[in-house]
């Protein structure tokens, strides 16, 4: 499953979620702003910035702000393994 760091005024993260519920692609939300734990985890995958959406792959790699193509485009490769 997807993970995807987030907040709640992010409008881009808002529109990767409706785009993954419409795909029907499983994610879990963690909130940043809630989770220092989380907000360690984007710094550190995003040269100390806390850029959302950040998205967290099964296979442990990650996306920034990703669109829903390089999402499906990295699940398959994922999947190909």
């Amino acid at each position: 499953m997807l993970t995807m760091y987030s907040t709640t005024w992010c409008g881009y993260c808002h529109r990767l979620k409706s785009q993954f519920d419409r795909e029907q692609i499983p994610y879990e939300v963690i909130d940043i702003e809630r989770d220092e734990n989380a907000a360690a985890y984007v710094m550190e995958v995003n040269g100390g910035n806390q850029t959302v959406p950040t998205v967290r792959f099964p296979d442990g790699s990650a996306l920034t702000n990703p669109n829903i193509a390089q999402v499906r485009q990295r699940l398959a490769s994922i999947a190909g393994n």
